[in-house]
């Protein structure tokens, strides 16, 4: 686990690269229009620019939340092409690429794209695709990090190209066509092997309301609603939007099946209660640092909205420590199998007063 403080100063070294050719006066910032920040972070940096003219877009919910809690305005798209244009590409190069395509094509006739990222998560990698897609890019280093630019011309960009790295990040069959993801999501390209294992562990008896916690592009939820014919309603719980409209279309056709709820939502916030039963691959890190506090709270929203009897189905690293996370809570907790480095857990949420029971 990331120790306290630390994944902010790494977020607001990348904000202080980002903003370092404004800083430096490498470009002039527009004297008027808006700026729009395209998977905006907040931190130190950021708060410092004028809220009034920025539009910032954030499809991961707990940072966009943050954003909003520092008085910023957050939407999906905005319609309009931009003087600046802020990104921060991720990691995955082909979302990564497809992110600058769509960031160029938001850049109005005369402005500048600016775009940064760590060092260790592809920096060089990124300001290469910059520069193959739109011409010349400038660029400076700081803090383990690099910052790039671009004032693209209709001369200098690659029309083609961009076209093509815009449909990187369209839906995309997987699976031998039974499901579509997308690059850069969790187990995008294929069946997570853990979610696999739960889902094999499941029992056919579950029945009434259920959810599913961190549900991704919708496999677990898939699978419930598949196999469990007495299971008459379903809530889906993702942080990542660009993962909930592909568990739309993977759900599509089991609309009529049971009543399906779709919620772009940070779980460790609580989802409320009344629930049957609930299944999740909890994640446990952010931004590729580990987060086992994560899973904790996974265990802890679980525990509140089940009702008493309600059954928790859980499945974690092996060397993850939740037991001790689903002993508080639970009046009854047992392995269902070990396999493969990972563990396939059942809780049963107990009674008021009752003491719990573990077994293997």
């Amino acid at each position: 686990m990331i120790p306290a403080g630390t994944a902010s100063a790494l977020t607001d070294d990348l904000l202080h690269c980002l903003l370092l050719p404004i800083d430096s006066g490498a470009i002039a910032t527009p004297a008027d229009g808006r700026w729009l920040f395209l998977r905006a972070r907040t931190g130190i940096p950021v708060q410092a620019l004028d809220r009034t003219r920025l539009d910032c877009e954030q499809g991961f919910k707990p940072f966009a939340d943050a954003l909003l809690r520092d008085g910023f305005e957050v939407a999906t798209d905005h319609p309009s092409r931009y003087p600046l244009v802020l990104a921060l590409p991720p990691r995955q190069r082909e979302e990564a690429r497809a992110l600058l395509a769509n960031a160029l094509a938001r850049v109005a006739p005369g402005g500048t794209l600016i775009a940064a990222m760590a060092n260790a998560e592809g920096a060089r990698s990124g300001e290469a695709d910059l520069a193959r897609l739109a011409g010349p890019v400038r660029s400076l280093s700081k803090h383990k990090c690099r910052v790039f630019w671009v004032q693209p011309t209709a001369d200098t960009v690659d029309a083609a190209l961009r076209e093509t790295w815009v449909a990187l990040d369209a839906p995309r069959p997987i699976a031998d066509g039974r499901f579509v993801s997308r690059p850069g999501l969790f187990a995008w390209d294929r069946i997570d092997p853990a979610s696999a294992l739960l889902a094999a562990r499941l029992p056919d008896d579950l029945h009434g309301r259920g959810a599913d916690l961190g549900a991704g592009w919708g496999f677990l939820a898939h699978e419930v609603l598949t196999r469990c014919p007495a299971v008459t309603a379903m809530d889906l719980f993702e942080a990542q939007s660009r993962a909930l409209e592909l568990a739309r279309i993977n759900l599509a056709s089991l609309t009529e099946r049971a009543a399906l709820g779709f919620h772009w939502h940070d779980v460790t916030t609580g989802i409320g209660t009344g629930y049957d039963f609930i299944v999740t691959n909890p994640p446990f890190h952010i931004d590729r640092y580990d987060q086992p506090g994560l899973g904790r709270a996974f265990i802890a929203v679980a525990g509140q909205a089940l009702r008493p009897g309600g059954r928790l189905f859980l499945v974690a690293n092996r060397h993850l420590p939740y037991e001790a996370a689903l002993g508080e809570g639970f009046g009854e907790v047992r392995t269902l199998v070990q396999s493969g480095g990972f563990k396939v857990i059942e809780a049963v949420k107990g009674r008021a007063g009752a003491r719990s029971r573990r077994s293997e």
